[in-house]
């Protein structure tokens, strides 16, 4: 196991989203309890669904095995799902919020 294939990209977007978020974006989205709320509502529903997908007795979705940690949780989950989805979403909020602030601008002048 190698963790190159899915396990560095997922932690690498993590990351690049921190960034975004801390270096040019500043939103403050990572202060909100709404945004907590919102990623514990993903959650909800991504590991009843996702669980689905990859369970080891019947997958649909089949990982390598050599290109990830290997590391299942819950319903055997590859972790790094919950590290892409994440990222994916934070991404989205991090660019809504963005563009939330620009109409009140524009709306002000």
């Amino acid at each position: 196991m190698t963790g190159l294939g899915y396990t560095l990209p997922a932690v690498l977007a993590v990351i690049a989203v921190c960034l975004w978020e801390i270096r040019f974006l500043r939103t403050g989205l990572f202060r909100r309890p709404a945004y907590w709320l919102s990623m514990a509502i993903v959650l909800g529903f991504q590991i009843p669904v996702d669980g689905w997908l990859t369970k080891l007795s019947a997958p649909i979705v089949i990982y390598d095995e050599q290109h990830s940690t290997g590391i299942r949780f819950p319903l055997d989950i590859p972790i790094e799902d919950f590290l892409f989805g994440w990222a994916l979403v934070t991404a989205v909020l991090l660019l809504w919020e963005r563009q939330r602030v620009r109409d009140r601008q524009e709306a002000v002048s």
